[in-house]
């Protein structure tokens, strides 16, 4: 009956959530025309609603440790569910991310994605996605901001391996900027896929930054190391026995 009751939930917060996202988009569309910062409040404003809808329709807490970033610097994070996203797009003054082609011509979503300055690539074409990635990035530098990536490309439930692909080593390197790693758990409440969400603490964790400079190989360990430490001493506390 409770587990019942829970996904019921579950599902009446996921519904909610996607009908919030062009609601507020569309509500909100004048004051980001209208401001240039206007789009970071915009996603914040929906970021918070679902963190505090998670809170008391699944009793899903979340928490973001360490020090979020306030200038400009490359986030190299952990994916694992959307959640993630929501969690570190909370407290990132000026996020941007590398995302899905497909994503630019989503309703409302790609819009306001164009309008923070993401990057569009497509990330069939390896070599060359990598390349247009670094070109793109480059083209909008006079955006400062935070850069999000996610080093092994897409989502990765808990007790995955998946590789860590070289396009962050190439960004690191091209831009010498300083990385800031980050290690979640939220793949342990809030799954890739399906509806179902366990309640808990979800958390998203800022590491110790990577200086700039380092060799790329140096660098591409260095990270794996300190995100998939950080996320599985995260995910035990959430009790996963993967």
């Amino acid at each position: 009956m409770a587990h019942a009751l829970q996904w019921l939930r579950s599902l009446l917060f996921v519904g909610q959530m996607y009908l919030a996202m062009p609601v507020f988009g569309l509500v909100l569309a004048p004051y980001v025309l209208l401001r240039r910062d206007g789009v970071f409040h915009a996603v914040h404003i929906y970021c918070h609603w679902v963190r505090w809808t998670a809170r008391w329709m699944v009793g899903l807490r979340s928490e973001v440790r360490g020090t979020p970033p306030a200038g400009e610097v490359l986030i190299a994070s952990k994916h694992q569910s959307f959640f993630d996203i929501i969690l570190l797009v909370s407290v990132t003054p000026h996020p941007r991310f590398i995302m899905k082609q497909s994503l630019k011509w989503a309703p409302v979503l790609g819009w306001y994605a164009m309008r923070l300055g993401c990057v569009p690539v497509d990330r069939g074409k390896r070599g060359a996605a990598i390349a247009e990635m670094v070109k793109r990035v480059a083209e909008g530098q006079e955006r400062p901001g935070q850069l999000i990536i996610y080093p092994q490309g897409t989502r990765v439930a808990p007790g995955v391996q998946r590789p860590y692909k070289i396009g962050t080593g190439v960004l690191y390197a091209q831009f010498g900027q300083d990385c800031l790693p980050a290690a979640t758990n939220v793949g342990v409440f809030w799954p890739r896929t399906g509806i179902y969400r366990k309640p808990g603490l979800a958390v998203v964790e800022f590491l110790p930054v990577i200086p700039a400079g380092k060799p790329v190989d140096t660098f591409m360990s260095e990270l794996e190391e300190a995100v998939e430490s950080a996320s599985n001493r995260l995910m035990a506390e959430a009790g996963f026995r993967g």
